[in-house]
């Protein structure tokens, strides 16, 4: 059987125009001309018998995305030279994480991204969210908030609705909580990261923030809280799913409202250039979608 191995000159190109967008850019990049980036992509393309940019913004296939990862991954052993200090096969990238995101989203996915990516070792860090305290020689950054940040490049990761819960035991002695109105007579748990006042909006109510009870600026710390029958806590489905599953937590309404906030993944400029953040960054993006 024989293997066809594309020219490196279209892998060359592959990989620029996916990370500038722009035949433009990338042909200057490459010092080629635009009909060629053009030409290149085509030619690899046929060669590998998928489309790989979806639409004419050059935004990639699901195809585009994985064969992405892999070309990274090629060049940048490619470029390592004999002798060099790096050790072979194995990349360091560091990850700033919010703590909860962390527990529920990404630590039940992450076995697959290490047996997808072996020769990728990951350092975990914390970063606190909203107030953005993050390492300074993190790669790649979860941060939760409004998603302003001009001081950085990133991507949205995940959206949320949110709702309120509380532990079994607590809606015995305290309940029903069949209206909101009945949230008046509860221990509402407290967040800067998710304010009442969402969900007493969506009820037209133009009730304060509440100022009394525990408060808590991280979401675990305030399911926990709420598991041990302290309050009622306003918590993100997807956060939240650990303690609504092991039954610790349960809902008090069946309706939803979505959060203000998401999560989103950012980065230095240039960090995408090396493979191994732009690998991590595909796979996490289409982990939690």
């Amino acid at each position: 059987m024989t293997i066809r191995i594309p020219p490196i000159q279209c892998l060359l190109t592959f990989e620029a125009l996916a990370r500038l967008r722009s035949v433009t850019q990338t042909g200057e990049e490459l010092n080629v001309t635009p009909s060629a980036v053009s030409h290149r992509v085509r030619q690899l393309e046929q060669i590998l018998g998928t489309k790989l940019f979806g639409r004419a913004d050059f935004s990639l296939t699901t195809e585009g995305s994985e064969y992405l990862a892999h070309v990274r991954e090629g060049l940048g052993i490619l470029q390592r030279f004999p002798g060099g200090s790096t050790q072979p096969g194995k990349r360091k990238l560091k990850l700033a994480v919010t703590p909860t995101f962390a527990r529920s989203i990404l630590m039940p996915r992450l076995r697959q991204f290490t047996e997808a990516y072996p020769e990728i070792d990951l350092t975990l860090q914390v970063s606190i969210p909203l107030l953005d305290v993050v390492a300074e020689d993190a790669d790649l950054t979860v941060r939760y908030g409004t998603g302003r940040y001009a001081d950085v490049e990133h991507i949205c990761l995940l959206k949320d609705e949110v709702t309120p819960l509380a532990s079994p035991a607590y809606i015995r002695e305290n309940g029903p909580f069949d209206s909101v109105e009945d949230l008046q007579r509860a221990a509402l748990l407290r967040s800067p990261l998710e304010p009442w006042r969402t969900w007493f909006a969506a009820h037209e109510l133009d009730w304060p923030e509440p100022h009394d009870g525990s408060s808590f600026n991280d979401i675990g710390l305030m399911c926990d809280a709420a598991a041990q029958g302290l309050g009622v806590a306003l918590v993100r489905l997807k956060l939240g799913a650990p303690w609504i599953e092991n039954g610790s937590l349960e809902r008090i309404s069946e309706r939803n409202i979505p959060s203000p906030h998401a999560h989103y993944l950012c980065w230095q400029a240039g960090a995408m250039e090396r493979w191994e953040c732009a690998a991590f960054a595909e796979w996490l993006k289409k982990s939690v979608n």
